[in-house]
């Protein structure tokens, strides 16, 4: 199976790039398309480093007649690159969020559909299976009747790394735009496809004032109210230090009428102190959760099928954070549409 991964400015593409290199009867092709504007031989010279083919346009690409494609550029770049890979006929993996408007996510759905092609949108945690027990305890009862979440879903500035992530014009927003989303898509699997009535969002500039976030948000505080009378928050907030041990983290603390469950997404087993470098040194352990997403993906591009989360997830939740925007805007909270269902 071929599969191309499309630009290296997001900072998840190295860890795909990693696993794809390594799966046996993948054979991968890379192509950071366009460049970066602060480095523009940052694509072959990332290739070379991870030891991976490398092309240098998308043009070439397609002509390799790729099975699948996963999409790692700018957000702001999605809607172009889906399209194409669409019409070359390669199933797809699009980071997250989908796309930066409504329109273009809405376009991408539409132009994965009429070539036939699977459009998965790129939310790992899903696939964690410590949230498939969460799932299963609101499920069997255990729980009891939900009544409120509250998600933490926090990292370093990425834009110390990807300067982008702090340009709207590339990213659609800051720190509001880039982790709101996760913890609305697992909301959307715990309440089987309910979508919030109303969005509410605070957020302002005091982290990290002193670097190209300044121009965006970097922390925010998110509250959706569904109409089963549910509420949950996200802290969005780009909080970790630079120096901090981990790059981000999530959580969930669901508050039943029986029982409360808290769920991580990333346990760090195991912690001590790195004599080298003089700061502690905190170890991941557990499902390496974008190689179950990948599986997913891939398995679902052999197959034919449509895979989860689809397109229609990542619209979902960009609805949300489109609508945390306008809160922002307002200083009011803001009234969302009959929301489509989940088909997960």
């Amino acid at each position: 199976m071929k599969v191309a991964v499309l630009s290296f400015a997001h900072v998840h593409a190295t860890a795909y790039i990693e696993l794809l290199r390594d799966w046996q009867d993948v054979e991968l092709i890379t192509c950071d398309p366009d460049g970066s504007p602060d480095d523009p031989t940052r694509g072959s010279r990332l290739a070379h480093a991870l030891d991976v083919p490398y092309t240098d346009s998308v043009e070439e690409v397609f002509a390799l007649r790729p099975d699948a494609v996963v999409i790692t550029s700018e957000n702001v770049k999605h809607r172009s690159l889906v399209e194409s890979a669409a019409a070359a006929g390669a199933h797809i993996l699009c980071e997250k969020p989908l796309a930066t408007t409504e329109d273009d996510a809405r376009a991408m759905i539409d132009a994965c559909a009429r070539a036939g092609v699977s459009l998965m949108t790129a939310y790992p945690v899903r696939f964690s299976p410590a949230f498939a027990a969460l799932r299963q305890s609101l499920a069997d009862g255990s729980v009891g009747n939900l009544l409120s979440v509250q998600g933490v879903n926090n990292s370093s500035d990425p834009s110390l790394e990807r300067a982008w992530f702090a340009r709207p014009s590339l990213s659609g927003g800051g720190a509001v735009a880039d982790h709101t989303v996760h913890i609305a898509d697992l909301m959307d699997v715990l309440l089987d496809g309910e979508q919030p009535a109303w969005v509410y969002a605070q957020a302002n500039k005091l982290l990290q004032p002193d670097n190209d976030t300044a121009g965006v948000e970097s922390a925010g505080l998110v509250t959706l109210e569904y109409p089963s009378g549910v509420v949950a928050t996200v802290d969005c907030s780009w909080s970790h230090p630079a120096q901090h041990p981990t790059w981000g983290g999530l959580t969930m603390t669901c508050v039943g009428d029986r029982a409360i469950v808290e769920f991580d997404a990333f346990p760090q087993l195991l912690d001590g102190f790195d004599s080298t470098q003089g700061s502690p040194r905190w170890e991941p352990g557990g499902t390496d959760l974008n190689q179950a997403m990948l599986e997913a993906f891939l398995d679902a591009a052999r197959t034919g099928r449509q895979a989860q989360p689809d397109g229609q997830s990542g619209l979902r939740t960009l609805q949300i954070v489109e609508a945390a925007y306008r809160s922002l805007a307002t200083g009011q909270p803001v009234a969302l549409p009959v929301a489509l269902h989940s088909s997960s």
